[in-house]
């Protein structure tokens, strides 16, 4: 059975969008030896990160995140630069690259918004405005559109319904709603999956995705899957994977970051970086689950040079 088919044990497991704890990163908090930032090092204690990356070295003039573009080059400074910046202003920046220039990168914007937490969109949408001056919400208005478009745009405002409270008789209404959208009917009624999906609380969703299962003996992720396409179905099944479990479907991006010909950097950097401090021990062991093999030989092979050596030293051995 496949990791995203078993609900057995759903219900009462923790989840990286309601829990908030640094306890399962790979790199811990250490005291600075200095004023004015905040040093991380990895658990084997080998590598630091300052967050402050605005601060200025008061010999040379020069901010850290100069220095880093001035000395290093290609992967190895995009992933140093992702070190030394906020998560919030990281998350902001790889919004910006999404929706920057011809086309949209829309595949960045969906794990972005179906893996973060509202506090986490929240600190986002702040950084944005405070990069650009403008409203991510207005800026991302004018990029995506459709069902698609509908969809991001109520995750990206951080307002999912945050309530611990489970209603049992709302879940199975909400279950027979979507079966009567989609498996029961002729045609798919996008709107009631994307009100359900991007609006009900983690915990609900949990109860209606089982409750689901009763009805149509079908996963909804299967149900989407069959009844959607394009964009919005790659959306929705996102989000439905991070409702059962964040550290699996980022550890799944991952594997398929580095499948087939050639590596997509970026994606590596983005997901090992950000969850470095969250959650990295978990997408470790959801990768070995997933793939029958660890993160850190898949990285051992996939990529080299001091860019490879700071993602493995960032990943740590099982």
């Amino acid at each position: 059975m496949s990791v995203w088919d078993d609900l057995d044990l759903l219900l009462d497991s923790p989840s990286s969008l309601t829990v908030t704890s640094s306890a399962r990163g790979t790199v811990k908090d250490k005291a600075s030896l200095q004023s004015g930032g905040g040093c991380v090092c990895t658990e084997e204690g080998h590598r630091g990160h300052w967050y402050d990356r605005k601060d200025t070295n008061r010999a040379t003039g020069r901010t850290l995140v100069a220095d880093l573009e001035g000395d290093t080059h290609g992967d190895f400074e995009d992933l140093l630069v992702a070190l030394v910046t906020p998560p919030a202003v990281y998350d902001c920046q790889e919004v910006i690259k999404a929706i920057k220039g011809a086309g949209t990168t829309e595949s960045t914007l969906t794990e972005i918004f179906a893996s973060r937490s509202n506090r986490q969109i929240k600190a986002l949408s702040e950084a944005y405005l405070a990069e650009t001056g403008r409203s991510m919400i207005h800026d991302l208005q004018s990029e995506v559109s459709g069902d698609y478009g509908k969809a991001l745009l109520i995750l990206a405002e951080g307002k999912r319904d945050e309530s611990t409270n489970v209603d049992a008789a709302k879940a199975k209404a909400d279950a027979k709603a979507l079966y009567e959208a989609g498996e029961k009917k002729w045609g798919t009624d996008e709107g009631k999956f994307i009100d359900i999906l991007c609006h009900r609380s983690i915990p609900q969703l949990r109860q209606t995705l089982v409750e689901y299962k009763n009805i149509s003996k079908k996963t909804l992720q299967e149900s989407i899957e069959s009844e959607m396409s394009g964009e919005l179905e790659k959306l929705l099944v996102a989000v439905v994977k991070c409702v059962k479990n964040v550290p699996a479907y980022l550890a799944e991006r991952l594997f398929k970051s580095m499948k087939g010909a050639g590596t997509t950097e970026s994606t590596l950097i983005r997901i090992i970086t950000s969850r470095s401090e969250i959650d990295l021990l978990d997408i470790r062991a959801e990768y070995k689950k997933l793939f029958g093999y660890t993160l850190y030989s898949q990285l051992e092979s996939e990529v080299s040079g001091s860019f490879g050596d700071t993602l493995k030293q960032l990943c740590g051995q099982d």
